[in-house]
């Protein structure tokens, strides 16, 4: 029977708050898809409820091929701030809308990106072993003595809206907080208490932290390789809770074997999920999690709401254009 009503396929990782708001809208009809679906499933069941006119992503792949499926597709949003499984390009070309979950998930983000720096410093898993294992002796041991946050100095790469969140919780760690982001003016991160830095090679011998929050862009994959690696100091540690293809893993994976590097922690995988072989997965001095820094409980109602409201305000013609990552589309 036809109807006049917007289909809105939504991944089934979507927050309840996420989907209550959904349903409240008598002219939309929601219908969840799972998650991870691969891009045949997911194009068959485009195709099944067609015509679809908007969307809501997790880690599900959106491309020309997609939209073509949909027939009628008027917007594309994420529970999330990543697009980089969304061909954007194609997305503008058809004039729809990209739409990310703006700040909903940064604070969370921000607060994993300190935790991996907490959790290296503080050799969280080497002194749970101790503990664990009855080596409660081997405490005092010069490797298993841990360092402080307290004036060491973080480089953040990336401004945007998780490294500005994660800038002030290691100020309030009283880190010296230095910053290169060359799309941010200075005068913007000296504004928020930073110093900016515009050689990223230079600075990273200053660092006794670096923490990546750049997009994964053309520019930003593979910018830190073998020779940022190496320019940093012996002492210091890696984090990334970016996207994966930003650091060079085999060159990370050298590093943490050669001494070059202390130690590391990782949220993103060039390949994801990755190969339980990944040659980084057999090292102790790396620590991980499974791409979930923006998954909190908390996080995702904020998301899955984000999302929803994106949709709708497409629907409504008033497109939030703060959120659109192609608003070039409204002219």
């Amino acid at each position: 029977m036809a109807t006049n009503k917007k289909k809105v396929l939504f991944t089934d990782s979507m927050g309840k708050a996420g989907v209550a708001l959904l349903a409240t809208r008598g002219d939309v009809e929601g219908i969840p898809f799972p998650n991870m679906s691969q891009d045949e499933e997911y194009r068959a069941i485009l195709k099944k409820h067609g015509p679809v006119h908007g969307t809501i992503l997790g880690g599900t792949r959106f491309r020309k091929a997609e939209l073509d499926a949909a027939g009628g597709m008027e917007v594309v949003a994420r529970v999330g701030v990543g697009y980089d499984a969304i061909d954007i390009p194609a997305m503008t070309a058809a004039k729809v809308p990209v739409m990310i979950a703006g700040t909903a998930n940064s604070p969370s983000v921000a607060e994993h990106a300190v935790s991996f720096m907490l959790t290296l410093a503080r050799k969280g898993p080497e002194l749970t072993a101790l503990v664990k294992e009855g080596r409660w002796a081997e405490r005092m041991r010069p490797e298993m003595i841990t360092t402080d946050l307290f004036e060491k100095t973080v480089l953040i790469i990336g401004f945007g809206r998780i490294g500005t969140r994660t800038a002030k919780r290691c100020q309030a760690m009283e880190m010296n907080v230095l910053v290169y982001d060359p799309y941010v003016p200075a005068e913007k991160i000296k504004a928020a208490g930073c110093e900016p830095v515009s050689n990223l090679d230079a600075a990273l011998p200053r660092a006794d932290f670096v923490t990546i929050h750049c997009p994964k862009t053309p520019e930003s994959v593979g910018m830190f390789g073998a020779k940022q690696i190496k320019a940093m100091k012996p002492t210091a540690y890696l984090v990334s809770t970016a996207r994966g293809g930003i650091i060079d893993e085999a060159a990370l994976h050298t590093a943490l074997t050669d001494g070059t590097l202390p130690a590391a922690a990782l949220d993103v995988f060039d390949r994801e999920p990755p190969d339980p072989a990944n040659p980084l997965f057999k090292l102790p001095n790396l620590i991980a999690s499974p791409h979930i820094a923006g998954v909190t409980i908390e996080a995702m109602d904020r998301m899955s709401v984000e999302a929803v409201k994106n949709v709708f305000a497409v629907f409504d013609g008033a497109p939030r254009k703060e959120n659109a990552i192609n608003p070039e589309i409204y002219g």
